[in-house]
């Protein structure tokens, strides 16, 4: 078990700068997600920690060893691809074992290591079946077995369940944080499914061209994100547009064309002025719908111009005025908020972020 600590880490490629002076920590035991959207530069990032790059700048250290360096073979990380990198005319048994047999590890030790392995993945009995003759996720916990027997000391993954179907991620997603903290790994996991993020991390950081957003747990990155980036690709919000009114302690006024809301900054490095323009974040499911409302503070009137009812969820389109608004409510009861329909719509200045523009 080891921390990794990235400083001023720079990537170029050509004129493209991949990383744009990128530092952080991960400590020992971690399980870190790198997400972000489409070319943000989490998997350059990944492949640098994993040596398949060499920085321009910067250093990496795992632990207190410089690896920047250092080739890939002999920085003892595990590695799991999307692909998996299976080999097919192998066994399953033939698989894990082969990052052994290149090591050089008796026989006898390679034998009980790979069952060991392939024991924490719940594998064992498909020891002696081909890869062909398994599922995708049965193939994915091959993989994962493949990663632990060599005894990494870090687990490198690089978007593990993009290819398994939503029923079989669900399930991989609480395994593979069960093998990392029963083998007391530290993990990096990177990927652009908000929802992995959000389950398995301890921690993660959102990049965003080259460079990190924010870093935080997934409480603190959901529910107070620093920039309009992240609250946009953190899950759902609503973003409103609006100017600096009042402040008053935590508490700051920001008035916008649907009304004036109560709400609370989202970078606590920023420091707001009265006049100044900027944007409010409120999650669908902090809006709360009743049939009358003052219309004050924190509180808008408007019409559900369309709803759709899910069960244990519904979900609404709410028109104030020119603004259209995502709202969800929880255990709705059926046909009591049809299309068409005034209501009022309020929400704790707790629930409301206040971003730079």
């Amino acid at each position: 078990m080891i921390s990794i600590v990235i400083e001023d880490l720079v990537k170029r490629f050509g004129s493209h700068t991949a990383l744009d002076g990128v530092s952080l920590r991960i400590e020992a035991g971690e399980v870190f997600f790198l997400l972000g959207p489409s070319g943000c530069g989490k998997t350059t990032l990944l492949r640098n920690i994993a040596g398949f790059l060499t920085p321009d700048r910067g250093r990496i250290l795992f632990g207190d060893q410089d690896v920047t360096r250092l080739p890939a073979h002999r920085r003892d990380t595990g590695m799991m691809f999307q692909s998996y990198a299976l080999w097919p005319h192998m066994t399953v048994e033939g698989n894990v074992a082969f990052g052994l047999e290149e090591r050089r590890v008796p026989a006898g030790e390679i034998k009980r290591r790979v069952r060991e392995a392939l024991e924490s993945v719940h594998m064992a009995e498909y020891a002696d079946r081909k890869i062909a003759q398994l599922s995708g996720g049965q193939q994915q916990r091959v993989a994962l077995a493949r990663a632990l027997v060599i005894r990494p000391r870090a687990l490198l993954l690089d978007e593990p369940l993009s290819n398994l179907d939503a029923r079989l991620r669900l399930e991989m997603r609480g395994e593979i944080r069960r093998i990392c903290k029963e083998s007391g790994l530290t993990a990096i996991y990177v990927t652009h499914d908000q929802k992995e993020a959000l389950s398995i991390s301890d921690r993660m950081a959102v990049l965003d061209g080259g460079k990190i957003a924010q870093i935080g747990t997934p409480g603190e990155v959901y529910r107070r994100p620093h920039s309009r980036v992240v609250a946009d690709f953190i899950g759902e919000t609503n973003i409103l547009n609006g100017t600096i009114g009042r402040i008053s302690g935590e508490e700051i006024s920001v008035e916008t064309p649907v009304g004036n809301f109560l709400g609370r900054k989202g970078d606590p490095a920023w420091t707001p002025q009265p006049g100044q323009s900027v944007a409010i974040s409120i999650r669908p499911e902090c809006w709360k719908l009743s049939e009358s409302g003052s219309g004050g503070m924190n509180s808008i009137q408007g019409v559900l111009t369309h709803t759709i009812y899910l069960g244990e969820v519904a979900q609404y389109e709410f028109t104030a005025g020119e603004q259209r608004l995502k709202i969800l409510e929880l255990n709705p009861r059926p046909g009591t908020r049809d299309t068409g329909h005034s209501v009022s719509a309020s929400v704790a200045p707790e629930d409301v972020v206040i971003l730079q523009p």
